[in-house]
């Protein structure tokens, strides 16, 4: 069963009951795929006793009384993928966090080949849960019992799931591992709303473009945005990045020829002359107005930073096989890099190496100091 949360009251009396336990399950949707202007839509929380509550920021805003929930470090938070979750909710509703518990990141630090939701059900808990209405538009009301069902249930299990990888954990002395990486997350800022000028570069094979064809790329990628957001329909649902590379890269002339790119939507479709002025017009830019992306220069290695990055790849691959761990577990490229760029000599200044974590440090810092001496 399951408790719907529609007003403040309600939610102080949830609040008030979730604090008299150590520990709270907690989920939320939002509704990305359906809407240009990304918001949660729901938050599922659930106590140890497998009560779980369903609150609709949609029926009120204020959800004020469950910041200090979130931020208290003596009550257990337990999400899975917390990231997104985190990042969103503290963009909407402004929280802080303390005490996570990230069951994926768990799983990972465990060494599990599946380490989404519904894999770790099965195996773990012999439990089936239902994820076909993951990409539900979740800003809709009211919310269809199987849709409920599957809220309810995202969060049910992550006690139990939390309790068993917690003492797996335990036993392989890699709990703290995984409560540093879980407290990283916590700390993550919020997610942001502002628009990048420069968000065109991420298109796939923008890179590769001639500036004036980039210029293209940045003017109809500019116009896509502001469909979306006079539609509150998602970009890409307008047209792809596939679409827009092809006609920054093809130029159309025409309406006939506009309209034989593939991805185009009918409301793309509907304003192809529209679009077409916009091509024109960016075609005419000077070449002082082309965009003059900064390139990022690959650093050339020396002989002795190329043997270091050698032998911490070596190690890395050795020790991900011994602990059973992906080798981005051990250590990801970007901490190899940082670490021959920073070439520490001692554990003090292996400590202030960004991002390489305590738990590194203490379970791997002499190896590492060793292999990157020679």
């Amino acid at each position: 069963m399951h408790t719907w949360i529609r007003n403040p009251s309600e939610l102080q009396a949830a609040v008030e009951r979730l604090r008299a336990g150590a520990v709270m399950a907690l989920d939320s949707e939002s509704d990305s795929l359906h809407h240009h202007v990304e918001k949660v839509c729901l938050l599922q929380l659930a106590a140890e006793s497998g009560e779980a509550y369903l609150v609709d920021p949609l029926a009120f805003r204020d959800l004020s009384a469950l910041g200090p929930l979130l931020a208290d470090p003596g009550l257990v938070k337990v999400l899975h993928g917390a990231d997104y979750d985190v990042t969103t909710l503290k963009r909407d509703f402004g929280f802080t966090f303390d005490g996570l518990f990230d069951t994926m990141i768990a799983a990972r630090f465990l060494g599990r080949s599946e380490i989404g939701l519904q894999a770790l059900a099965a195996k773990e808990l012999g439990v089936t849960i239902d994820k076909g209405s993951q990409r539900d538009d979740w800003s809709r009301r009211p919310l269809t019992p199987r849709q409920e069902h599957y809220a309810a249930e995202d969060v049910r299990h992550l006690h139990v799931l939390r309790s068993r990888l917690e003492a797996e954990l335990r036993l392989a002395g890699r709990l703290d591992w995984v409560l540093e990486e879980c407290a990283a997350v916590a700390a993550l800022p919020a997610a942001e709303r502002r628009r990048d000028a420069d968000a065109f570069l991420r298109v796939k094979g923008a890179a590769r473009l001639p500036r004036r064809a980039q210029a293209v790329l940045r003017e109809i990628y500019a116009w896509r945005e502001t469909q979306a957001l006079e539609s509150d329909v998602p970009a890409f649902k307008l047209m792809g990045n596939e679409a827009l590379l092809a006609l920054a890269q093809a130029k159309p002339a025409d309406e006939a020829a506009l309209l034989a790119t593939r991805g185009l939507s009918p409301r793309v479709r509907g304003r192809a002359g529209e679009l077409l002025d916009v091509l024109r017009r960016a075609q005419e830019l000077p070449p002082e107005a082309w965009p003059t992306p900064a390139r990022k220069e690959r650093p050339v290695l020396k002989p002795a930073e190329q043997k270091r990055i050698e032998r911490l790849r070596a190690w890395r691959a050795e020790e991900a096989a011994r602990l059973s761990l992906e080798i981005s577990v051990v250590l990801p490229q970007r901490l190899i890099d940082r670490l021959v760029e920073r070439a520490p000599h001692s554990l003090p200044e292996l400590r202030q190496v960004e991002g390489l974590r305590a738990w590194r440090v203490e379970a791997f810092g002499q190896a590492l100091l060793e292999r990157l001496a020679g």
